[in-house]
């Protein structure tokens, strides 16, 4: 083929050089960026000898790549995740930097106030983090804004507000507050975000006491809760090191083509949070992995002193996860490590380690295959981070922090095998529940279930709703929506017939895929409805069953056929389970169409009435004033804008004010 000669010539011109190459489809787009410590060797590599399923189908797209020389590894490392946030290519592990984790910052304003935000900006701001989830950043920033009183109104307001009054705020809408206290409490949230909680605790303590012997018990009070908010927050921390520093520790694992990357946050010697990710990657484990870390930096304002990195896994896989070991036992490891020295000896053994490695050698199995393939191994990843990020990069080999990375690849081999046995459950689950059910009703094969449901109030905008599941599962491209034409008022019998007998003329018309079961919601007068139709119109003979509600709007029992017989099924069964969950998805469907519906048609009673008021002007009135309520609610002047005159924008007042609220 012309692209396959095309490749051997260009794999023959390679250099023995670091840098990165891109991949690229029969459309010449950029399908995966890679990086390489030796360019010929790992290129070369994707074409030759085999490769596992996940490989095979990156390789089975490429028709040519591009590569780009490069004089360190430290360049190929940041070029690699330029190109990725610049092509975004479809086999690559994607980390949307900015928009993952949530930050405190301090604005760089005049009134500084404390904010969370997605969003890391060159704006001078001070920035905290990054937080794992936006629920633990809000709960820090809460506690924060009870401690301090920065200001927390986006504009600045007219008046005090209840912040002031509340000693949450400096109220500089009103009064002249100096820079230098704006710097002290600046200053005492860095302290405190930086793992100073112990002596914030401290003043805290010391201030309750003297509020107390002053018999101010009110203000006593607030600091106490103050102290029992910085408890509850910090009272998750598990892992305590002797040393103070602020590390993150990366590990990861891989199975099945996918990949998860774990990292425990150690802030002032506290294991303080932790984050997962997991995500089917294409390339070489390792090389996918440093990809992560380095677009997880590369615009991140809040790093730590120090990051710890796992070493290159010859089978990418970690091996030394059993079954009865776990992220309690990986946590109960270094906390046993830990107890077994004593603080001094502990922050001595943490030192030697230091001092030991910087970025320690790979297993010699894992270089010899890195160096074969011209990948860039863990020791040549860590001094590459370590040289652009600035900050301390390390591989561990021995001792506590090899014990914290162990930790981190087992949380993540844990967390990679409960996401397979949750998958492989729900699908045992739904496709058996699907079976279950058909043999309680007397089916051969339960594959396909169409199930509908009408929604109307007092007979207004009635419509209905259908949707499909396939094997337990709902086929949300298969949904449709009925406006109902012919039945005026609440008829929920014919409104079934109309619906039934315009799906089922379609689907003998062009040949669709006709349903084992037709679930209808309600008893024996919606089945029969449904049932004549399907037999007497249509000649379809489908089973048809109605699930009943109790009165508190509940599934309650499933009815089948033109005689409604009961089927007896467990309240606590998958296949009980399986029809709620049909009810509850058609339900809403219908639900939401008739909102959407009856949202329009509100909006057509109350201006299309009123004579002058076409289609145009009605979306004119709607842009301009932004509602009914606004419309409402302005004089006859301001519609003059619109070049509605006096005699019109009176009609058009009177109108809305004599509207009835609709139910």
């Amino acid at each position: 083929m012309d692209y396959m000669d095309n490749i051997r010539n260009k794999l023959a011109l390679l250099p023995d050089l670091p840098g990165c190459y891109l991949m690229k489809n029969d459309e010449g787009t950029i399908i995966y960026v890679g990086k390489a410590k030796v360019l010929k060797n790992r290129v070369r590599s994707y074409f030759t000898g085999s490769h596992n399923g996940k490989t095979q189908r990156l390789v089975a797209n490429i028709v040519d790549f591009e590569y780009i020389v490069t004089s360190s590894n430290m360049e190929a490392l940041i070029l690699e995740c330029n190109l990725i946030k610049k092509h975004m290519p479809r086999y690559n592990v994607l980390l949307k930097d900015d928009k993952t984790f949530p930050y405190l910052k301090i604005t760089n304003e005049t009134h500084p106030r404390l904010e969370v935000t997605r969003r890391v900006l060159k704006d001078k701001a001070k920035y905290f983090g990054p937080y794992p989830n936006s629920y633990a950043a809000q709960q820090t920033k809460k506690l924060l804004d009870r401690m301090y009183p920065l200001r927390k109104c986006g504009v600045m307001p007219k008046e005090v507000c209840l912040y002031y009054h509340m000693g949450q705020c400096l109220a500089p809408c009103e009064k002249e507050v100096p820079k230098s206290a704006y710097e002290e409490i600046t200053q005492s949230i860095s302290s405190f975000l930086n793992g100073g909680h112990d002596a914030v605790k401290k003043d805290l303590h010391k201030k309750m006491q003297e509020a107390a012997e002053e018999l101010y018990f009110e203000r006593a009070k607030e600091l106490r809760d103050q102290i029992i908010h910085i408890d509850a927050l910090m009272e998750k921390q598990k892992i305590n090191t002797a040393d103070t520093k602020d590390r993150d520790v990366f590990g990861y694992a891989v199975d099945k083509g996918w990949m998860c990357v774990q990292i425990l946050y150690m802030r002032q010697g506290k294991m303080i949070q932790r984050h997962s990710s997991a995500f089917p990657f294409y390339g070489e484990a390792y090389s996918d992995f440093m990809s992560y870390v380095t677009q997880y930096y590369s615009d991140n304002p809040a790093l730590p002193q120090e990051i710890l990195l796992p070493d290159m896994l010859s089978d990418g896989a970690v091996k030394a996860l059993t079954p009865e070991t776990g992220t309690g036992a990986a946590v109960t490891g270094l906390q046993t490590a830990a107890g077994m020295l004593g603080s001094r000896e502990m922050q001595a053994a943490l030192e030697a380690e230091d001092r030991a490695e910087v970025a320690a050698p790979p297993q010699e199995q894992a270089e010899q295959e890195a160096a074969a393939e011209g990948t860039v191994d863990a020791a040549g990843g860590a001094a590459a981070l370590q040289e652009w990020l600035g900050i301390k990069v390390l591989v561990p080999q021995r001792g506590l922090k090899k014990q914290m990375v162990g930790m981190a690849c087992q949380n993540s081999r844990v967390a990679l095998d409960e996401k397979f046995r949750l998958i492989e459950r729900d699908e045992e689950r739904t496709s058996g529940a699907a079976s279950s059910l058909g043999q309680s009703l007397g089916l051969e094969s339960l594959n396909r279930i169409e199930a509908f449901d009408n929604s109307n109030i007092q007979g207004t905008n009635p419509v209905s709703a259908m949707v499909v599941f396939i094997d337990g599962k709902p086929a949300r491209k298969e949904y449709r929506k009925y406006k109902v034409r012919t039945v005026q008022g609440p008829d929920d019998y014919e409104t079934m017939r109309e619906v039934i007998r315009r799906r089922y003329e379609r689907v003998l018309k062009e040949n669709l895929p006709k349903p084992d079961l037709i679930v209808v919601d309600g008893g024996k007068g919606q089945i029969s409805s449904a049932i004549d139709i399907l037999q007497n119109e249509l000649g379809l003979f489908i089973p048809v069953c109605g699930i009943v509600k109790d009165d508190k709007h509940r599934t309650a029992q499933l009815l089948v056929g033109d005689s409604a017989e009961p089927v007896s099924l467990a309240r606590d069964s998958q296949e009980f389970y399986l029809l709620q969950r049909i009810q509850d998805e058609v339900h809403r469907f219908a639900i939401t169409f008739h909102r959407e519906q009856r949202g329009k048609s509100m909006v057509t009673s109350k201006l299309d009435s009123v004579p002058g008021i076409g289609e145009k002007r009605r979306k004119s009135l709607l842009k301009h004033f932004g509602s009914l309520k606004k419309i409402k609610e302005a004089s006859v002047e301001d519609f003059r804008v619109l070049s509605i005159g006096e005699k019109l924008a009176r009609q058009i007042l009177d109108a809305l004010k004599d509207e009835e609220p609709s139910l």
